[in-house]
């Protein structure tokens, strides 16, 4: 599997926007003092442990009814941010493995990423709800089609007009990628700042670096077992925002990229039942973590860059709220309880219910209306699963249909073998790089907005049947020798002092740590048999007298010929060694220079010690 790149150069800026969106308007704080949202406005659509929730409705009982007549649950549209309501295209949802607390990347056989620090199986899990949304005929989604945007709707307005922007349904599944980001390890604890700057970086791996191509996306950073993000433990499970909130802690987060709607999913099953497991099923490890994902992603669609959607205004205790706060918790038999929801082949889903004005109440099913009421159905034809040989072009032509006359169909695809790609039209072309098996996903979208989606399986094998020449191909690749060579290094480098310990023997690459300006090198040059797949690892480890926890001084660029790889610097200073991979099966055939340059900074020493290479062909 591909490793994560790390984004460099600049792409990303994380300072604090001056001129981000407009402040929030009082009217859409929320009031509640037991919600984790209470002086923490960047939380929307934050979901309360269990505990804290019964705290929130024993308040909200105390109080005095001050509710306008449209009832005290009623949502009214908030003006748009940026031009911006709701989701009233097809989402695109992103997930966002952050963190190398993850483990080793795998794939299932239905595609998905798994992953060895798992615990949970919580991933294909994640993966496949979001592939399941809009298939068999379910109906817990359709909740959202009675939401709109667009200028034909007022601010305040409770109801959408018939020329107004609705959400349609979302038929064929949501998932649009997936993405480890195992360049470093994810904090203990990621601010609300950090997770939107993860956001970014994540629209930048996409490709979608325009805000056009961020319009319908959504970006969910899904952090490991054992981490702390944002001191969720004990307070709530998840929230969602957009990195041009001003209120996020460090501050709005900039973007080049147009607007960036992203949630905060912890690994929330570390929380128990105070974050649902076995809140609808027994044992239900996965309940909360499947209702909550649902919960963030209904409050996105209808509320996207908040509080510019469809929020409670109306003064009561559901102040500020959005339209699955307003139906959390509901124990599953009850009206409007949670229950198990069925997605066509991909399984069944514990999810909560949403609010919904036009019936004024909580639905966990509901008529698609709106724009979907009218809308097209559109069907891609499955081709089947596809096989394909490295070097050898290929050409697939899709096609699919609409129930309305003459609509003309957009395709678009993702999880192609590197290599491929798609035309407008439907075509799939082009010669495969890298053996491997894919999980493709081809969309087709009418002039209305409708969309319809086919999923399959896509394998390349390597020309001959294998690899001709697999195996390890760096020469001295633990530094055993006591010399560089084959590796070109700078004086010193290579090193078997107790300073710093080797990862394994005696021997390792000890870069800078000298505490004063300094520049140390490691290269080797190395060919990668053609018709293979190779991965390069290395073992890191960052050690620092730096107390900066914001500015990185001193730095180890990777580089593959005159492509960086990753970038590491003293804010990865950490006990141990970190195993580091990257995918270079696209350079087969080509004899590439690895390269390590460690730059260090007038004061204080940062070491960069790297052992246990290795270019593994296979």
């Amino acid at each position: 599997m591909s490793a994560a790149a790390l984004v460099v150069g600049g792409m990303v800026a994380a300072a604090p926007q001056a001129a981000a969106a407009a402040p929030k308007a009082s009217s859409h704080s929320v009031v509640n003092p037991y919600s984790p949202a209470y002086k923490h406005a960047y939380r929307h659509g934050v979901v309360p442990t269990l505990q804290q929730h019964a705290k929130m409705k024993a308040w909200a009982k105390s109080q005095p009814s001050t509710a306008a007549a449209t009832g005290p649950e009623t949502l009214a549209y908030g003006g748009g941010i940026d031009g911006i309501g709701v989701q009233s295209g097809h989402s695109k949802v992103y997930l966002v493995f952050y963190g190398n607390q993850w483990g080793t990347q795998g794939t299932n056989s239905k595609g998905d990423a798994t992953f060895t620090g798992d615990a949970d199986g919580a991933a294909p899990v994640a993966q496949e709800m979001f592939k399941g949304i809009g298939t068999g005929n379910e109906l817990w989604s359709a909740d959202l089609t009675q939401w709109c945007d667009g200028p034909n709707v007022s601010a305040g307005a409770t109801s959408c007009p018939s020329n107004a922007n609705y959400i349609p349904y979302q038929s064929g599944g949501v998932l649009a990628g997936v993405w480890y980001d195992n360049s470093t390890a994810s904090p203990s604890a990621a601010s609300g700042h950090q997770l939107g700057v993860e956001a970014v970086n994540a629209a930048a791996h996409f490709g979608n670096t325009t805000a056009a191509s961020n319009r319908d996306a959504y970006y969910v950073i899904l952090s490991p077992h054992g981490t702390n993000p944002d001191s969720y433990q004990g307070q709530y499970c998840a929230w969602h925002d957009y990195n041009g909130d001003s209120t996020l802690t460090g501050g709005a987060v900039t973007s080049n990229y147009g607007d960036i709607a992203f949630s905060n999913q912890p690994y929330n099953m570390d929380s128990g039942a105070g974050c649902g497991v076995g809140f609808v099923n027994s044992p239900g490890t996965l309940d909360g973590w499947t209702m909550t994902l649902g919960h963030e992603w209904h409050e996105m669609m209808s509320d996207q860059n908040p509080a510019g959607g469809w929020t409670n205004q109306t003064g009561s205790s559901y102040n500020g709220q959005e339209n699955s706060d307003e139906c959390a918790w509901i124990s599953p038999g009850s009206t409007g309880g949670a229950a198990n929801i069925t997605m066509g082949t991909a399984g069944t889903f514990a999810e909560q219910a949403s609010w919904s004005n036009d019936t004024n109440a909580c639905a966990i099913s509901h008529p698609i209306v709106g724009g979907g009421s009218s809308g097209n159905t559109v069907t891609v034809n499955n081709p089947g699963n596809q096989t394909s040989t490295v070097g050898t072009a290929v050409s697939l032509q899709m096609s699919g249909s609409d129930s309305a006359s003459g609509q003309t169909l957009t395709y678009s695809a993702t999880g192609l073998p590197a290599g491929l790609s798609i035309s407008s039209s439907g075509k799939i072309t082009g010669t495969p790089t890298t053996a491997g098996t894919s999980s493709v996903t081809v969309t087709a979208k009418d002039t209305t907005g409708a969309s319809g989606s086919t999923s399959f399986t896509w394998t390349v094998s390597n020309t001959g049947g294998g690899c001709a020449s697999p195996g390890q191909k760096l020469g001295n690749p633990g530094f055993e020798t006591g010399t560089a060579s084959p590796w070109t290094a700078s004086t010193g480098v290579i090193d078997n002092s107790s300073g710093e310990p080797a990862h394994s023997g005696s021997w390792k690459a000890w870069m800078d740590g000298y505490g004063s300006a300094h520049t140390d090198t490691l290269s080797q040059s190395v060919t990668i048999p053609s018709g293979c797949s190779a991965t390069f690892s290395f073992y890191l480890h960052v050690d620092t007298a730096e107390t900066t926890t914001t500015s990185a001084y001193d730095k180890l660029t990777v580089q593959v010929g005159s492509t960086t790889l990753a970038t590491y610097s003293n804010l990865n200073a950490a006990s141990g060694y970190a195993l580091k991979s990257f995918n270079l099966s696209s350079y087969a055939g080509q004899t590439v220079t690895l390269k390590f340059t460690g730059t260090e900074d007038s004061s204080l020493q940062t070491s960069f010690v790297v052992d246990d290479t290795a270019l593994n062909a296979s």
